[in-house]
């Protein structure tokens, strides 16, 4: 087997390189690495004679293969082929395939016992992939391709398609076997390619869903389709990322236990400095690095947000900043904590709700970093005391670490639902409340929330409370049980309920929904920093129908601007964001995106049930504008969102041409009551049930002429979905587990005798409660 030598500026650098391309095979599969970089752990620099040692240690009869960074790297490197032996520089080979893909190519083939030869070639195509998926013109062409004798289909199962792990582990096992073989994607076209090569493999970016053909040819053929059928079958050697169950914590939205007050202040008073100040930083973060890493790789649908806390915990603009303070004699501990800060600061001056709750990522990573330097060892570990877990704010780490069996619900002092750390709260189940605020709470005291009514009490009835739970829980049961059964009330009127979608997996777990009656593309496709093609969006949204048994889908177009931001589509900064460019204002002005959507819709409408509704419209000339885009209809059914109270009030005009509008209560009651449901100030007021925007709805539907649907959180709520399908709203669609609740409470419902007249007349939002 060959060595290999990294010749690097930096020794940060070339050894996270390493780690890299080194979990891509099993250790003891792994060819020699030496590493040969920065003239110490923190100086930028390369070494001629620390490169000949590297070659000493890398050295093999096979060959030796150099990967360098730049510029005086290959100097150095050349300069120590003079320095070692003649016998060991005959067999050194220096390449310029690019470090990283090409290190990580090199090493996946040379574990398979390539020869030199074949390893320079591969490291040489290490950019392939990425050059095939950004399009650019120097992408590799594939080499040709033996015919193959036989052929089999496989499945790409893995969540996040065929990635460099289960990719090197295809590469591995089919360089084992005495065949050539070869992938095609069946979805996409592409190919065939080598599947001997990581770098070609990678070019067919293969997703979840896809059907590859393997073709194989020669005397081992039969054995290495059989063999990796067998791989495929087991998810390409990945771990199946189940989505937490809804019995993650109890599934309810009331609780009750002792106060359990999480410390949120990190305890430095023992910390003394010292002249190595740099380099305990540098052990803490490579610790929070660690840990995060963890987190990711066991976060399923939420591994992203702790991919970009690593990203903010390694922003090299931060690190820099912090190592400059402790050279001016800083501490540790008070630099980094100062550089963040400021980074959190920056974030909650931010107009945007969203980007201000991203404050407190900023703040997880400070104390994860300021807790390593404080001593502390071990993954940082949320509460796990039996009660209700009360924070100042819930961070992701918490909620994604916190004992669900014990910890029985968690209120948060600050408000806002947008938080990573609720997001992840509310998916496993835990019952939630933010935006208690500076209520007094002792530790051990009892307390109790519920969701549903919007309520936190310290010392409350406990008899009382408690029978709410065997209530809730009775209720629950009894609506999974029944949830595939249609929703019509006692005075026989069919409700459809649906269920909002962001992520394929949502549709996966869905129980009893009727179909989706949102499509939340812009959160489907959020995590992407490139726009995708239609063909990507075509898969996705069929991915989403077939989930949900080719049931009808609504797929609202791309919704933009306020705290929905785009990371492919960067918009101008505007004083209010949430009165500037948001949803199809957004694409008057930029419309490939929004044409490619719609090619995309119209290709998916051809194969499963499909409408489309177009978000934030305000004038009949956006509709227009809009159906022109759209072109010919066939059987695609078109509607708008109501979310503004101009399209509310004049939604007759604008309904003119559809075949439906979905009201949006969000930003709808936003908008009517000119509050910020982010803002604790204010979020009282942005009450979905506040007569003023039960109004709205009640006008939207006697007046639009077409089917009214409900698509925001009113929609969720079992009490409220009554009083909306008493007011004449025909489906509602909802979050996944709020669809068999939904479903349950319109079953019981006499919609002739809700007082829809008392309702509207109400003094307030509570009074409205009251009535239901």
């Amino acid at each position: 087997m060959i060595g290999i030598v990294v010749v690097s500026h930096s020794r940060a650098l070339a050894e996270a390189a390493v780690g890299l391309a080194a979990e891509m095979v099993a250790e003891d599969k792994r060819p020699v690495i030496a590493v040969a970089a920065g003239l110490d752990a923190t100086t930028f620099g390369t070494d001629a004679m620390a490169v000949a040692e590297a070659l000493g240690t890398a050295d093999s009869p096979d060959g030796v293969l150099v990967l360098l960074d730049l510029g005086s790297a290959v100097l150095s490197a050349e300069m120590a082929l003079e320095f070692v032996d003649p016998s060991v520089a005959q067999h050194v080979r220096l390449t310029s395939a690019p470090l990283v893909e090409g290190l990580v190519a090199a090493v996946v083939t040379a574990a398979t016992g390539a020869s030199l030869d074949a390893v320079a070639a591969e490291a040489a195509r290490g950019l392939a992939g990425k050059q095939d998926h950004l399009g650019d013109v120097e992408a590799a062409a594939a080499e040709p391709v033996v015919a193959a004798d036989r052929t089999v289909e496989v499945l790409v199962g893995n969540e996040h398609g065929l990635h460099a792990r289960p990719a090197a582990r295809l590469v591995g096992l089919v360089n084992g076997f005495d065949a050539v073989v070869t992938l095609t994607d069946l979805d996409t076209g592409k190919g065939p390619v080598d599947a001997g090569s990581l770098s070609m493999v990678a070019t067919l970016n293969a997703q979840r869903g896809h059907r590859l053909r393997v073709g194989a040819s020669g005397p081992q053929a039969a054995e290495v389709l059989a063999a990796v059928e067998e791989l495929a079958a087991d998810n390409f050697g990945d771990a199946v990322v189940a989505a937490a169950p809804l019995t993650g914590g109890s599934g309810l939205d009331v609780a009750i236990g002792p106060a359990v007050l999480a410390d949120a202040a990190v305890d430095l008073s023992d910390y003394v400095a010292g002249d190595n100040e740099a380099a305990r930083l540098d052990e803490a973060v490579h610790g929070a690095a660690d840990e995060l890493r963890a987190l990711r790789d066991a976060g399923g649908e939420h591994g992203g947000i702790f991919e970009a806390q690593l990203a903010m915990l390694n922003d090299h603009k931060l690190v820099e900043e912090v190592r400059a303070a402790i050279a001016g004699g800083t501490s540790a501990p008070l630099a980094w904590k100062q550089t963040y800060d400021a980074l959190a600061g920056t974030f909650e001056a931010l107009d945007d709700p969203y980007q201000r709750e991203r404050a407190q990522d900023v703040r997880s990573v400070r104390d994860r970093v300021l807790r390593l330097l404080a001593g502390e060892t071990g993954p940082q570990v949320a509460p796990s005391e039996p009660g209700v877990l009360v924070v100042d704010e819930l961070d992701a780490a918490t909620a994604a670490t916190v004992d669900a069996t014990a910890v029985a619900g968690i209120a948060v002092r600050a408000a806002g639902t947008t938080g990573h750390g609720v997001i992840v709260a509310r998916s496993r189940g835990i019952p939630l409340i933010a935006g208690i605020g500076d209520v007094e709470v002792p530790a051990g005291m009892l307390v109790a929330l519920d969701a549903r009514a919007g309520s936190f009490e310290v010392s409350p009835d406990e008899t009382a409370v408690r029978a709410t739970i065997v209530e809730r829980l009775r209720e629950r049961e009894t609506a999974v049980a029944e949830a595939e059964q249609p929703a019509v009330t006692r005075d026989g009127r069919r409700i459809d309920v649906l269920v909002n979608v962001g992520v394929v997996q949502d549709a996966v777990e869905a129980r009893g929904a009727d179909g989706s009656g949102l499509v939340r593309t812009e959160v489907l496709f959020g995590d992407r920093r490139t726009a995708p093609s239609v063909d990507e969006q075509v898969e996705a949204f069929l991915a989403i129908a077939r989930a949900l048994g080719n049931k009808p889908i609504t797929i609202r177009t791309w919704d933009v601007g306020g705290d929905k931001p785009l990371p492919f589509l960067p918009q101008d900064d505007e004083p209010n964001p949430f009165l500037g460019e948001r949803g199809l204002r957004v694409f008057r002005r930029r419309p490939e995106l929004f044409r490619d959507q719609l090619a995309a819709i119209r290709r998916t409408a051809a194969e499963t049930p499909v409408h489309v509704m177009f978000p934030m419209v305000t004038t009949a000339d956006e509709v227009n504008w809009a159906l022109h885009e759209l072109g010919p209809r066939d059987d695609l059914e078109v509607g708008i969102m109501v979310e503004v109270p101009a399209a509310a009030l004049r939604v007759h005009t604008l309904a003119k041409d559809l075949d439906f509008v979905s009201i949006g209560t969000n930003d709808l009651t936003q908008y009517t009551t000119a509050a910020d449901r982010t803002n604790a100030a204010v979020a009282p007021l942005a009450d979905g049930l506040d007569p003023a925007v039960l109004q709205l709805i009640d006008h939207v539907v006697r007046t639009a002429g077409v089917r009214v649907a409900v698509c925001g959180d009113l929609a969720s709520d079992p009490q409220s979905a009554v009083l909306l399908a008493a007011l004449g709203v025909t489906e509602l669609s909802a979050v996944g587990p709020q669809v068999p609740l939904v479903k349950a409470r319109l079953r019981q419902a006499d919609l002739s005798q809700v007082d829809t007249a008392a309702a509207l007349a109400a003094r307030d939002a509570a009074q409205v409660r009251g009535l239901l």
